[in-house]
């Protein structure tokens, strides 16, 4: 996606400190001078490695490894019949994208970037160094006390409808008032923060950023500020509380994409009580030493976390209720797990197996596998959306970064009013004819539409567009809003991605974050539900590079 080369400085403190204990393996590549080399590590970090992998062995992305990119020394291009890349190939990639849904590079990096690029991953991939218990800990800061903390809300927001907006580029997060649209407070946080989760009670907001950096949030201070942080590793996306009635606040987990292993800490202070690793052997029956921590999700049923694990393909229920004696039940599924959300019930989990093209559903009450769904191409559902369709009843969506439509799932229901729908159920009902590169759908129940967004196609008016149906006619779209143009900004030869509906809590409004580069002018748009019209276009020097957006009161009832 589009971003700023150059990262924060926490960042490259990061990468120069993981360059130093990195271990050189396997016959050289292309030349490359130490420095370019650092260069091409931290380029490598911010903008390659949460597809491919740090280790490059693939996942959403294809394996970068130099068996399928590095021509041999004479330079043949095929290696037992398998055709390589080479540098002249690589840089077109690099620079152009590709149709599977990965973006052209040419408007984000330099010409001697995308080359450089192209010569470092034809050298062996590094090493990074593990991250323990004892340097968790050592992170650790509660900047302020508990028992410093107010004893209830001093601001006078309407907390329900707050947003917690990434600020990408700069590591901060902007809390952003829904009703006044006004920047209430902006959180410096870890770099790249990929999701916000609440609380059971609504209080604490947790943001997770690629660095590994955990900030934990109090909303109820005058003006909302982090109140503790810990690094729980090197790269992560995943953070979740626990939500089983009793353990309100009690606990976190946060997952981390390197080292693969997950960390276990205190709600109300993130000191760090267990890691976890990760590592082990695909469904496959292969082991695999980089088995990524991809989404977690907490059960309001069970004292329990769905921890699903990348590369194996493996889906983990964590009992948290003793976490000394921690007992975990292991549910095979498929390979390359990534995103997903709860369905209309709440009892099932369901997640994007997205390289494998399939969706697994999880019957968390049984704590077994329900169903293995086949997909249309590498989807990507973000939390999904759930709705009531007038055939197949309830059912969850999926878009795809790899295919022209959005999925339908039908799913389950003790409801007896849905009893006339139980025979579609996990069945693939309908595809939706949409475009490639799409990252997340939404609605609301109060909704009578369905949002998704496309931010990865390779075309500039559908990555700067959104998608909207009619719930009661799926047939086509009811609109295709150009939210750059909407924004009323000067165009720009740079893709402005349009990414990530979010509602409001009363589902009256969907706000879409226009993602320009670092710098350029971003914004989010606020459309009413209802008419489809712009209400407000939110802009502030402040506000760089804004993407995921997550309102507190959807996200901490699970509303989607």
């Amino acid at each position: 996606m589009k971003r700023s080369v150059m990262g924060m400085l926490a960042l490259s403190a990061m990468t120069v400190a993981m360059g130093s204990a990195f271990a050189q393996q396997g016959a050289a590549g292309p030349a490359m001078t130490a420095a370019e080399k650092e260069q091409a590590k931290k380029i490598y970090f911010e903008r390659c490695a949460g597809c491919h992998g740090v280790l490059r062995k693939g996942a959403t992305g294809k394996n970068l490894e130099p068996h399928w990119t590095k021509k041999d020394k004479d330079g043949n291009t095929t290696e037992g019949g398998t055709l390589q890349l080479g540098q002249n190939r690589l840089e077109k990639i690099i620079g152009f994208g590709t149709d599977g849904g990965m973006v052209n590079f040419d408007d984000i990096l330099t010409k001697e970037e995308i080359n450089l690029m192209g010569r470092y991953i034809q050298n062996t991939p590094d090493i990074p160094p593990e991250y323990s218990l004892k340097e968790t800990m050592d992170s650790w800061k509660v900047i302020v006390p508990v028992k410093d903390r107010p004893t209830k809300q001093m601001n006078k927001f309407n907390l329900k409808n707050m947003f917690s907006v990434t600020l990408r580029d700069t590591g901060e997060v902007a809390l952003i008032d829904g009703d006044t649209k006004e920047i209430r407070s902006i959180v410096k946080t870890g770099y790249a923060v990929h999701i916000s989760r609440l609380s059971k009670s609504g209080r604490y907001v947790y943001v997770i950023g690629r660095d590994g950096r955990l900030s934990l949030i109090d909303l109820w201070m005058e003006k909302p500020a982090v109140v503790a942080e810990v690094k729980i590793g090197f790269d992560a996306r995943s953070v979740d509380t626990s939500k089983f009635k009793g353990y309100d606040d009690k606990y976190a987990i946060a997952g981390s994409y390197w080292p693969p292993q997950f960390v276990i800490m205190d709600g109300d202070t993130l000191k760090p009580r267990k890691v976890v690793s990760t590592r082990g052997m695909t469904v496959d029956g292969e082991y695999h030493p980089e088995p990524r921590v991809a989404s977690i999700v907490s059960s309001e049923i069970k004292p329990e976390w769905v921890v699903n694990i990348k590369e194996t393909g493996q889906i983990l229920l964590v009992d948290y209720s003793d976490i000394e004696n921690l007992k975990t039940t292991t549910i095979a599924s498929a390979k390359f797990l990534h995103d997903g959300g709860w369905d209309y019930s709440k009892r099932y989990f369901l997640v994007a197996a997205n390289a494998s093209h399939k969706v697994a559903a999880v019957d968390t009450k049984e704590g077994k596998l329900a169903a293995l769904i086949d997909v249309a191409k590498i989807p990507h559902p973000g939390r999904g959306a759930n709705f009531v369709h007038p055939k197949f009843g309830p059912v969850w969506a999926t878009g795809h970064l790899g295919a022209d439509v959005v999925t339908l799932i039908a799913t389950p229901s003790d409801d007896p009013k849905f009893a006339q729908f139980q025979k579609y159920k996990w069945q693939n009902v309908q595809e939706i004819k949409h475009v490639p590169g799409n990252l997340f759908v939404k609605t609301h129940p109060v909704s009578k539409h369905l949002w998704a967004d496309a931010p990865q196609n390779p075309d500039k008016d559908l990555a700067e567009s959104v998608a909207v149906w009619d719930m009661a006619d799926l047939s086509k779209p009811k609109a295709i809003l150009n939210v750059a143009k909407d924004s009323g900004m000067p165009p720009t030869k740079a893709v402005k991605r349009a990414v990530h509906p979010e509602y409001s809590a009363d589902g009256k409004e969907v706000w879409i974050s226009l993602w320009g580069g670092k710098t350029d002018q971003s914004a989010i748009v606020v459309y009413d539900d209802a008419t489809l019209k712009v209400k407000k276009v939110i802009t502030d020097p402040k506000m760089i590079t804004p993407t995921g957006k997550f309102n507190i009161y959807n996200t901490q009832h699970d509303i989607y």
